[in-house]
């Protein structure tokens, strides 16, 4: 028996619809073979594209070798976190699609040199007279209450302006752990590298950032003693 190609196309479409088919054509297969579906521990060209991508965007991933390593994840979560995406870490199809467009957060301040947070989408920016030019994943205080000195409190990060009033060249010793190369902006609050940057607010109130991230904060161009922060 033969089949009309209308009537196939058709029936394939229809169960594309119920979910358990993609029909792809020829601009659809060529998107897949440049835009495959990307997470930890992939490598290669489309890995590599990806973080080049994302770099002259603005996102910080350190180093573009074409393997999706850790810091590789976290500017994909940047990115999705800025788009409003699930923050899973993966470059999928809604999340190549982001990259491809081009997005990029606003800053809200205008002059000088400004390091902003954004509590909202978990991102921390550095911005220069208004122009946003690196961009990282962050996490702030958790809102959950803990009890420290002999009293609940409450792990949240302050809105407001601030400026960074001192700085350690190492891990300092605070009075709830240990914070990497930190940059404090408002009494014992400071950006910080951390071990574990998760993809939800979940520290006392710092900033975290990854321990690869803030080494570069500390470079050129970075955080130093009475730069701005805005936080909000």
């Amino acid at each position: 028996m033969e089949f009309n190609r209308r009537d196939m196309l058709k029936g394939a479409a229809a169960v594309a619809a119920a979910g358990s088919l993609t029909v792809l054509g020829g601009a659809g297969i060529a998107l897949a073979a440049t835009h495959p579906t990307l997470s930890l521990g992939s490598r290669g060209s489309a890995v590599l594209a990806l973080q080049r991508r994302l770099t002259s965007l603005g996102y910080w991933l350190g180093k573009q070798d074409g393997q999706y390593g850790d810091l590789t994840a976290q500017a994909v979560v940047a990115i999705q976190k800025v788009g409003g995406l699930l923050r899973d870490g993966e470059c999928g199809p809604l999340t190549w699609a982001r990259v491809d467009a081009g997005l990029r957060p606003r800053a809200r301040s205008t002059k000088g040199h400004v390091i902003e947070v954004n509590k909202a989408t978990q991102t921390l920016l550095l911005v220069d007279a208004g122009v946003v030019k690196r961009i990282y994943n962050t996490s702030t205080g958790s809102n959950k209450r803990y009890f420290f000195g002999g009293k609940w409190q409450t792990a949240l990060t302050p809105s407001g302006t601030f400026r960074v009033f001192r700085q350690v060249n190492g891990w300092d010793a605070g009075p709830l752990g240990q914070l990497y190369r930190p940059k404090y902006f408002n009494l014992g609050i400071a950006v910080h590298g951390y071990p574990s940057v998760p993809s939800t607010p979940a520290s006392h109130g710092c900033c975290r950032v990854s321990l690869a991230a803030m080494d570069s904060l500390w470079a050129a161009g970075g955080m130093v003693v009475g730069n701005q922060v805005l936080v909000y």
